[in-house]
């Protein structure tokens, strides 16, 4: 996938209410209810907890099923390979409320989910994807068929392609962010191979043979086994360091307590309107249907990106009730910032839950869409007017949803908060241009 550099971070949201955190004349005034706040941060770490041993569960599961397909590589172990990648986005994907906010996660988070990237780094590509790029030199490097090479004077072994090798040679190598070489989207590559339909309806259909060491597609068969068993032990290895992180005495949990009663609901509601305006409604879907362009999918290769959507959205639901369905059936809950929000303005709290409930009927219309074919790629494509309205209604909904977050801060008295921007959103002629 091609990179748009058009995000820009650390933007103030200013959508008709002034910039967040003025509406406080006292610095220093803390939040109503300390003690239930700090009842509402517990939970909060409570349920990252949850959400990412479910992550890490799901990703062993997707361990398991990956060793079948290699073990036989067929079209059956295949299927069942990627249904289990599927399975194991819903509940990373609950997650991301988390990252916004919490430095640890952010800084984390790109080993495990960074997209887009520029598949030409790890393996073959079609003669569509191009031959050089002026922004990246590994732009068609295909580690998986050079042991060895030089790409301008530089020398780069990947005779051994091991985790070390990934995380610390390769992915992110000459500074450049579309070299991604770990985590799901590095998987759902190796599983699906590129998505070459552009707007119209299909996802990648790498064969099963491209693992096949008796009948091997697509050359050096041994080496695309070894990259697909790495990356996803790998995935395992990170998704466990976050899970630890998040434990009674983890990073992320004594950061966050660190930063007192204030401090933690700001990191809450920073979480929930970052996602939601800046990265989800601008990056990860205003972008794309400005462009029309489905390089812009952030599930690409699968066509998984309807249910990575609303997936995202159902985790900022789940923080702002303080519940969460965890994998198996079991429902986790404690104090909510609803409560906390109801307790100062029960009005308010009642617009936020309407707000939020409109969001997920706007992606759950796009779920709907995708189980007739018409997947995001379909949708955003120019000249699908029915369809761009769809993707359109949930940016607004998104949108919507983070001015009544905005409300929230105010209403709490909360210092000092950036929300996270998109140009999409705030500086479109940019992205134009």
């Amino acid at each position: 996938m091609k990179k748009h550099s058009v995000f820009k971070y650390g933007l103030l949201l200013s959508l008709g209410f002034g910039l967040i955190g003025c509406a406080s004349n006292s610095a220093n005034k803390q939040a109503e209810a300390p003690d239930e706040a700090a009842n509402v941060i517990q939970n909060y770490i409570d349920i990252a907890r949850a959400k990412y041993e479910d992550s890490l569960i799901s990703a062993k599961r997707l361990e398991s099923e990956i060793n079948n397909f290699l073990n036989n590589p067929n079209e059956v172990t295949l299927a069942k390979a990627r249904t289990a990648w599927i399975n194991a986005r819903i509940p990373y994907q609950q997650t991301e409320v988390y990252r916004f906010g919490n430095a640890i996660v952010d800084d984390w988070e790109g080993k495990v989910n960074a997209w887009p990237l520029d598949e030409g780094l790890i393996d073959y590509v079609a003669a569509s994807y191009g031959s050089s790029s002026d922004e990246n030199p590994f732009y068609t490097a295909n580690i998986i068929a050079n042991p060895k090479l030089v790409i301008g004077g530089r020398e780069v072994d990947a005779s051994s392609i091991s985790q070390s090798f990934l995380s610390n040679t390769l992915h992110e190598i000459d500074e450049v962010e579309s070299n991604v070489a770990t985590g799901y989207h590095v998987i759902e590559f190796l599983l699906w191979g590129q998505d070459l339909n552009g707007t119209n309806p299909g996802a990648g259909q790498r064969p099963a043979t491209d693992y096949s060491l008796e009948n091997c597609t697509g050359g050096n068969c041994d080496r695309r086994r070894e990259y697909l068993k790495t990356a996803t032990s790998l995935l395992v290895s990170d998704i466990f360091e976050m899970y630890m992180n998040w434990s009674k005495d983890g990073a992320a949990t004594k950061d966050l307590q660190s930063k007192g009663t204030d401090g933690g609901l700001a990191t809450i509601l920073t979480g929930m309107g970052s996602l939601a305006y800046g990265e989800l409604a601008g990056e990860r879907t205003k972008l794309g249907l400005m462009l029309h362009d489905p390089e812009e999918e952030h599930d690409c290769f699968s066509d998984n990106t309807h249910w990575s959507h609303y997936y995202d959205a159902k985790g900022i639901k789940n923080i702002y009730l303080g519940h969460y369905m965890r994998q198996d059936g079991s429902f986790k809950s404690g104090s909510s910032l609803s409560a906390l929000v109801r307790a100062k303005d029960p009005a308010l709290d009642d617009e936020m839950k309407a707000k939020l409930d409109a969001t997920e009927a706007a992606m759950l219309a796009m779920v709907e869409q995708a189980v007739q074919g018409n997947t995001f790629d379909v949708l955003i494509a120019e000249g699908n007017s029915a369809g761009n309205q769809i993707v359109k209604n949930v940016v607004d909904s998104l949108v919507d949803q983070a001015r009544t977050t905005e409300k929230i801060i105010q209403a709490l008295n909360l210092q000092n908060i950036q929300l996270e921007g998109s140009d999409s959103l705030d500086n479109p002629e940019a992205v134009a241009n």
